[in-house]
């Protein structure tokens, strides 16, 4: 996805990283931008890699990708500890459900979810109701030779919340 040599200098702590959350917040939703180095977006979303680790395809022996996923996770956990102290308590949303969506092309997968889902497991997810959004976090890497990153996503309050009761539904059996 976000093709990364090495870790970006910029931002480089939690509080950076905050900051450039609190921007995307703010930051106008597009029709259609493309990929660049780091960003996306959509209509109705934004996905930043907000760190990348070096790619493994010349070397993923464990002690490299080790140290490279304590580094993203070390990261991780600063952010979602700041975010955590501004914003409270985040959900943790199984991404699990909406990839099996996504494969059995049961239902669509709005975005940034589905980009996420074929990325981690699940995410943390912040609801900032004064902007009418959310903002997420989580860890991903696309294979094994491609870098681990750090990920934030930013989209509207009501399609996660509709994507989410689409996902509730079916779990129990609701045509959705």
């Amino acid at each position: 996805m976000f093709e990364e040599e090495s870790v970006k200098p910029e931002p480089v702590g939690a509080q950076e990283r905050l900051a450039l959350l609190d921007r995307l917040l703010t930051l106008p939703f597009r029709e259609d931008e493309p990929l660049d180095d780091d960003h996306s977006a959509g209509p109705d979303h934004h996905l930043y890699a907000l760190l990348a680790s070096q790619d493994f395809w010349e070397d993923r022996s464990e002690e490299v990708v080790e140290a490279a996923q304590e580094e993203i996770d070390a990261a991780h956990r600063a952010l979602a500890e700041a975010m955590t102290a501004r914003w409270g308590k985040p959900e943790t949303v199984d991404l699990w459900p909406y990839l099996e969506r996504a494969l059995d092309e049961t239902a669509p997968v709005p975005e940034p979810i589905g980009t996420l889902c074929g990325l981690s497991g699940e995410m943390q997810v912040w609801r900032r109701p004064e902007t009418g959004r959310w903002v997420a976090l989580a860890v991903g890497q696309a294979d094994p030779e491609f870098p681990i990153e750090l990920l934030a996503a930013v989209g509207e309050i009501p399609a996660l919340d509709a994507a989410m009761s689409a996902v509730r539904a079916a779990d129990e059996g609701i045509p959705g």
